[in-house]
């Protein structure tokens, strides 16, 4: 059933660099992608295409969370009206439903059609497994006072709850500043990779150099890239199954090639945790650090069908700290600081290593737990977002408990 869309009211405000009009054609184009049908905005013309076709109508002084996007178009029903508040904000309408729905969301008459109408909570999901956190899905009322607020807001909510210590509390605030200069320039994500990719390589040639500190430097650099990247592409919606991969290719490969870079960059190696040479100590790490991704794949595809790191809260804990590229950044600088970069290698494999085996204990108790009591749940499934206390405040967007004013 092809899908459509027209935006309700006079041209609204750009957000993070898009119109009302650019922004819902992206995010019905990614929701969409893989099915077929290709979503554009509704003229006489695309009329006389298909009487089956679906109409999305949104207000062009809101801006609608995306996950209200995609379950208002999810739904089997048409001639649904999504309200926030009391306010009409968007519908879902077949043809010859468009003028009354349209005047509906202008505020023009009353729904006299008999239109469904649901709450904006109960069309989108307060949780993202995707991005592991809860936040409850929003409608917010755009002016020309509060666009860099409204702004703010979306860029926390394109943040990930569930992640490493440096990536959740030390890059949001200068990444929201970057983001917002490379979607002022059109800077898109795949530019932002593609210098990660560069400064990834020559990080490694540094530390196989012997230039630790340099190759640190550029190191932390790209870890910020890397935040960058997927947060300019969430705000900006332009992300696509290339870009995906051209991130994702690069998370995965070079960590352990850093490391090994770095071990045999060493000007001398007095092993004190582990006795054992440069190359046996990286194959070891290399190995845990390969069970550990398969760990997660087979817990996320076989056992449970969601992330490891959102089971239960100490796994969610974990994930700050886990034996990943920033944490292990952190035991490299420390080791460089303090004069012994040997220590750090040795403290970044030793790491690696507790680090799997507590994953691969997360997996075998997961399964016992699946085969005494069935499926396995997230505990952010369980979470209430308007009153979460104590740890369950963390993984929680910080955007998630208001939004914007719009006086």
């Amino acid at each position: 059933m092809p899908i459509f869309y027209r935006i309700v009211g006079e041209d609204g405000p750009k957000v993070w660099g898009l119109s009302p009009e650019q922004r819902i054609d992206r995010v019905l184009r990614k929701l969409l992608q893989g099915q077929g049908d290709t979503p554009g905005p509704w003229t006489a013309d695309a009329g006389c295409s298909s009487e089956e076709s679906k109409i999305l109508l949104l207000r062009s002084d809101y801006l609608l969370d995306e996950r209200v996007i995609e379950g208002l178009i999810r739904k089997a029903r048409l001639d649904l009206v999504v309200e926030a508040e009391g306010v009409p904000v968007a519908a879902l309408v077949a043809p010859e439903r468009l003028t009354t729905a349209e005047k509906i969301l202008a505020g023009q008459q009353e729904d006299e059609a008999g239109l469904a109408t649901e709450r904006l909570e109960k069309v989108g999901t307060s949780i993202s497994r995707k991005l592991r956190k809860v936040s409850p899905p929003f409608a917010i009322r755009l002016t020309k006072g509060n666009i860099s607020q409204v702004e703010h807001h979306l860029f926390n909510e394109a943040y990930k709850g569930i992640t490493d210590l440096v990536t959740k509390w030390l890059w949001p605030k200068p990444a929201e500043h970057v983001v917002r200069f490379c979607a002022n320039h059109g800077i898109r994500p795949n530019h932002v990779t593609a210098m990660s990719w560069v400064l990834a390589i020559l990080a490694g040639i540094l530390f196989y150099a012997g230039y630790l500190g340099m190759g640190l430097v550029l190191g932390w650099v790209m870890t910020f890239l890397d935040t960058v990247d997927g947060k300019l592409a969430r705000v900006t919606v332009d992300s696509s199954p290339f870009g995906h991969l051209f991130d994702h290719v690069l998370d995965v490969i070079h960590p352990p090639l850093w490391y090994l870079a770095w071990g045999l960059g060493l000007s001398q190696y007095q092993p004190v945790l582990l006795k054992m040479p440069v190359m046996q100590a990286f194959w070891l790490l290399l190995a845990a650090y390969i069970v550990g991704r398969v760990v997660e794949v087979v817990f996320k595809k076989f056992v449970a069908g969601f992330s490891i790191f959102i089971w239960q809260p100490v796994d969610s804990i974990n994930r700050l700290i886990i034996a990943r590229r920033n944490p292990c950044l952190i035991l490299l600088t420390l080791g460089l600081v303090f004069g012994r970069p040997d220590l750090g290698f040795e403290a970044v494999t030793l790491w690696m290593l507790l680090s799997t085996l507590f994953l691969v204990l997360r997996l075998a108790m997961a399964l016992v737990s699946k085969k005494q009591g069935g499926a396995l749940r997230p505990w952010l499934d369980q979470i209430d977002p308007k009153s979460a206390q104590g740890v369950e405040c963390w993984f929680i967007t910080p955007a998630s408990t208001h939004v914007p004013r719009t006086d």
